[in-house]
């Protein structure tokens, strides 16, 4: 079954940046694009990047476009999150997931892993 381990969050001041990783096991990710997801106290757990199968396609949503950058290395079977300018609003869990049918929509299995805490505050 298809596991994956999200890493590198933390605290970070207002307009620092971190670099977040998702590594899967259990399948190769070569054949499915990935997402980004993110989910803060309270509220539902929103789509926030994606980058198809190939690497080629990226997709962000409006509240973190300009500052976040989606990146994947087959070989180490891990796709990355480059996030910069970070925002207060950015504190969440954050997921990653395979998401199939490409990344519009981003359709999961909803098979989500712990997630890796990121807060952004001074």
């Amino acid at each position: 079954q298809m596991q994956f381990v999200e890493s590198g969050g933390g605290l970070v001041q207002p307009g620092g940046s971190l670099r977040l990783s998702c590594v899967a096991s259990g399948l190769s990710l070569d054949y499915y694009a990935v997402g980004w997801f993110r989910q803060a106290p309270g509220k539902e757990r929103e789509p926030i990047s994606c980058i198809s199968s190939s690497g080629t396609n990226t997709e962000y949503a409006d509240s973190v476009k300009g500052r976040f950058t989606i990146s994947r290395d087959g070989a180490k079977n891990t796709v990355y999150l480059q996030m910069n300018n970070l925002k207060p609003e950015d504190t969440a869990v954050y997921y990653c997931a395979a998401v199939f049918g490409h990344c519009a929509g981003y359709h999961t299995n909803d098979n989500w892993g712990q997630g890796t805490q990121v807060t952004v505050s001074s």
